[in-house]
């Protein structure tokens, strides 16, 4: 009967579905406004689908180049399920691009009529996203765990993995490609036209204004999407692994091994339902209530899933001798540190609190202090989330020893690790919609300036986009959160598996992941220079971008005659500005991505231990500069905000002119580089659980034992 209870996934998953094709079909069926509105979302839809089809073609030579090697390293069905993970990974980066480059030009034509149907198109379009991203990712990772971890005889989680690892591939990709085609864009179209020419955002002059909106979509929709998508998977994988491994050691037998196999699908089954009862709650006719009404729906989605948790754990503990009850406390200490590191991230980066004020203060004397101030920012808001997220481990760790008593105590305590990671990534669907509105908000403005609409229009455009901008920073230090959970536990699952693999072999020197052996310190050195490394290739990648942007940009304002002076007769060549971003980031995307996933099998046929410490190294360096990174550009972003509502000179102002240097500085750091580095995070850990059996073929690695 347990196992049974395994099909809620797929069957909660049918359900998202068809809820997200209703909400797609709702937001197609609205008013997309006048022809001109039309032809200019016209214009971001051709672009956008023009670089994910690209980034798509050149994306399936390196997926059967993996798959052939997984193949043959590991098991067929291995390679697989890497190829399913990848697919439904493009699958729902596509649909949720396909919906929101036209649900942007219906949000501009309902704003015409009020902020409340502004809202709803724009939080409808992302919502649906978000339901695509985790029911895809659950159904995949479902069927693939019901036929290989739940139902058979002899569960073979290196088939599973491969799944996550298709998943978390595809996501490097499209975050860094998709982040290096926004912020290309945008540092181009800002430095140029607003700095440069003193034009407005979004001015329909300006030849980048059409593909930063692409890059908005393709960055904060598909990367964003992928993102979570694969933390998600990653999330729900790790702790059926561990249940795997307590029971093959003997840990837990019976209906205690069952369960904990099970209860990962159950809860991410509840998640998606309780995202479904979320959606209602998001409505409101008042602007300045915008912001709590997101917050609404996000916490009517958590309280449900918290009392999910407790009725399964109450279950459990029908059936169950242990104190299972403990475990409620491993899976809810996840939730809340995502719900806290949420609400810490939006205290420095939202123009109502004192930190990004200060950053706008400090551009009245230049770019200079703007930057140094932003930075100081940027440092100090890691400690909180740090600080957040040990309790969170610790409380997840003590409660799951609790549950397993004195036989199986240290065992449950890293199950208990892993429950969190899935606790904090069951509102999976509803973060990704509260993210996802952000852009269809922001194009919406866009269009609404293009396409000549009354100021008031723009005005209620840009109410939406402003909380958009806050719950995108806040889904980012969510992202970074819920990468360093999930990749806690999948490290706890790549050495559990490692360990019982080498210790099972008399001839092999069981790992020892201490400071006493060097090449565990090798490899955490190796590990903390990695995101220093990676950020170094995304962000050099946006300098050269945005540098052909700008001189692109530069040349038009000079030589189309007209243009600048605002000649209704003449239009800026918006289509090599989009073949610009398109050939930077597919061009820049592919040496970053690719060593994410050489670099982790190399360390690994050297030794395992050198292995362990880099990741070791990844994880603690790699959160908090993604944390840095994501912090500071949001606080730019939001002080050069606050100063355009009339703060310290209002827009056109010297203090205004600083911010945007700053902001442009930030666009990298919290579009590609910041986000890129916390699926970095992952990629690297689910790429090492899935060459286990590899690394054992070869003992261990050509060093292992020589210390």
């Amino acid at each position: 009967m347990a196992q049974m209870l395994a099909w809620l996934a797929p069957v909660a998953s049918v359900i998202g579905l068809g809820v997200a094709a209703y909400l797609a079909f709702w937001v197609l069926k609205q008013d997309p406004g006048n022809e001109r509105m039309q032809h200019l979302s016209g214009l971001v839809q051709k672009g956008a689908q023009a670089f994910l089809f690209a980034e798509y073609r050149a994306l399936i030579i390196f997926a059967l180049v993996v798959a052939v090697i997984l193949g043959f390293a590991i098991n067929p069905l291995t390679a697989c399920a890497f190829l399913t993970g990848g697919l439904l990974s493009v699958v729902a980066g596509y649909i949720g691009m396909y919906v929101a480059t036209r649900a942007n030009t219906r949000t501009t034509q309902a704003a015409t009529k009020g902020i409340a149907g502004a809202l709803r198109v724009a939080y409808r379009s992302g919502i649906m996203m978000g339901l695509v991203v985790a029911t895809l990712g659950l159904m995949g990772l479902s069927l693939w765990a019901i036929f290989f971890l739940v139902f058979h005889e002899h569960p073979e989680p290196e088939i599973v993995d491969g799944f996550v690892m298709g998943a978390s591939s595809i996501a490097l990709f499209a975050r860094v490609g998709g982040g290096i085609y926004t912020k290309a864009a945008d540092v181009g179209a800002d430095l140029v036209g607003k700095v440069e020419a003193g034009i407005p955002e979004d001015d329909p002059r300006n030849p980048g204004v059409i593909a930063d909106n692409v890059g908005d979509n393709v960055g904060d929709v598909a990367g964003m999407g992928a993102d979570l998508y694969e933390s998600y998977a990653g999330a729900i994988l790790a702790p059926m692994v561990l249940a795997v491994a307590m029971t093959a050691s003997g840990a837990i037998s019976g209906i205690d091994a069952v369960i904990a196999l099970v209860l990962p699908l159950v809860l991410s089954a509840g998640g998606i339902i309780a995202s479904i009862i979320g959606l209602f709650a998001v409505n409101t006719n008042d602007s300045s209530k915008i912001h709590k009404a997101l917050d609404r729906g996000t916490f009517l989605t958590s309280g449900i899933v918290f009392a999910l948790i407790l009725v399964s754990v109450v279950v459990w503990q029908m059936y169950s001798d242990r104190s299972t009850l403990w475990l409620f406390g491993s899976a809810a200490a996840g939730l809340a540190a995502g719900l806290a590191i949420g609400k810490i991230t939006e205290y420095y980066t939202s123009y109502h609190n004192k930190p990004v004020q200060k950053i706008a203060k400090a551009s009245e004397s230049g770019s200079a202090t703007n930057i140094i101030e932003g930075l100081s920012t940027g440092m100090l808001s890691t400690v909180l989330p740090t600080l957040v997220l040990i309790a969170a481990v610790a409380v997840a760790y003590v409660c799951g020893m609790q549950a397993g008593g004195a036989d199986a105590a240290v065992q449950f305590g890293v199950y208990g690790i892993g429950l969190s990671a899935l606790g904090m990534l069951t509102t999976t669907a509803t973060t990704v919609g509260v993210d996802a509105y952000g852009p269809v908000a922001d194009n919406a403005g866009g269009i609404a300036e293009m396409a000549g609409l009354p100021p008031e229009i723009r005005e209620r455009t840009d109410q939406l986009d402003s909380v958009g901008n806050t719950t995108a920073a806040v889904a980012k230090g969510f992202a970074v959160s819920s990468a360093a959970l999930t990749a806690l536990a999948l490290f706890v699952a790549f050495k559990t598996n490692l360990d019982a693999g080498l210790v099972a072999d008399p001839d092999l020197v069981p790992m020892s992941i201490s400071l006493d052996n060097p090449f565990v310190i090798v490899g955490v050195v190796i590990g903390a220079m990695m995101p220093f490394f990676f950020g170094a290739m995304t962000m050099g990648a946006v300098s050269r971008a945005a540098n052909a942007m700008i001189i692109e940009i530069r040349r038009q304002f000079r030589e189309i005659k007209g243009l600048l002076a605002g000649d209704p007769e003449v239009e800026p060549d918006t289509e090599a500005c989009v073949r610009i971003s398109t050939q930077a980031a597919l061009r820049e995307m592919m040496l970053p991505g690719i060593l994410a996933v050489v670099i982790p099998v190399v360390l690994g046929i050297l030794d395992v231990n050198i292995l362990a410490g880099f990741l070791i190294g990844v994880l603690a360096c790699g959160f908090l500069m993604s944390v840095y990174m994501a912090n500071t550009g949001g606080a730019w972003d939001n002080a050069k905000k606050y100063i355009e509502t009339g703060a310290h000179g209002g827009k056109g102002s010297d203090a205004h002119k600083a911010a945007v240097v700053g902001d442009t500085v930030g666009d990298p750091f919290k579009d590609t580089s910041g986000p890129s580095i916390n699926i970095l995070i992952k990629v690297v850990t689910v790429v090492s659980l899935v060459f286990v059996p590899f690394f054992l073929t070869l003992h261990g690695g050509f060093l292992h034992g020589l210390l």
